[in-house]
């Protein structure tokens, strides 16, 4: 059994989850609930749940200062959160899961179902509670999965991202490469505000490292690292756009 805890501030909240996790979540064990901050940091420390589903809009203390009060961090996490830009921005970039509210049953399924198949790391759930916590002023870490485990890497130091079936080859500043277990759509879509456009099926650049464009059928850049990515036609005039604008 998953012994897990909700903390939110709001009982209907915390009713509707309550409600799925008993209808639908056979393998959790719903240990206790708790409406702030203080009383879920007390609640924790007493049942030691595998499993804490955490609002991060609460009173006096919201759910990522509760983290910071908590010391070390040894159960997996799962943000309960009306839509905050900001803050679902931070979790993607610390590879966290977050459910929105109003709370959709599939949503809580599916990440019991991803909590199921994790075996317990507790390092590394702490080293990505650790990069939210230290992205929440400004977001300059991503926590990229691998197959060993987690790299953390600074946003400005990705030069490139190349699409590996589902997999996803980052190249970095100095030369390095890493493969990630997620799919380039995944990396577009949390990196576009970031710098990062993606100019063929298979490539997201960052566009600080382009140094020069070469014309062609769509015309290929040539990045800081030497390598010559390709542009495909229909992204051409909106990536020419993007740079004489800068």
């Amino acid at each position: 059994m998953i012994g897990s805890v909700i903390i939110d501030d709001e009982l209907q909240s915390r009713n509707a989850l309550r409600n799925i996790l008993t209808d639908y979540c056979a393998d959790v064990d719903i240990l206790g609930e708790a409406e702030d901050a203080d009383k879920g940091i007390k609640m924790i420390r007493q049942t030691k749940p595998k499993l804490v589903f955490l609002d991060i809009n609460m009173p006096d203390r919201n759910g990522f200062q509760l983290l910071e009060s908590m010391g070390g961090i040894d159960f997996h996490v799962v943000f309960v959160t009306a839509y905050d830009q900001y803050a679902i921005k931070a979790i993607k970039f610390s590879a966290l899961d977050y459910i929105l509210k109003p709370i959709d049953p599939q949503q809580i399924i599916d990440s019991v179902n991803k909590l199921k198949n994790l075996q317990p790391q507790n390092k590394q759930v702490a080293e990505r509670i650790s990069n939210l916590l230290g992205n929440k002023g400004k977001i300059d870490k991503i926590a990229l999965p691998t197959i060993t485990g987690v790299r953390f890497v600074k946003i400005n130091s990705i030069i490139r991202c190349e699409a590996d079936n589902n997999y996803t080859c980052f190249f970095l500043e100095p030369k390095e490469s890493i493969l990630v277990t997620r799919t380039l759509k995944h990396y577009e879509d949390i990196l576009k505000n970031d710098g990062f456009v993606r100019v063929h099926q298979s490539h997201l650049i960052n566009i600080d490292y382009v140094e020069e464009y070469l014309k062609g059928d769509g015309g290929y850049v040539k990045m800081s690292d030497g390598s010559g990515v390709g542009i495909s036609r229909r992204k051409k005039e909106m990536f020419l756009n993007i740079m004489l604008s800068r």
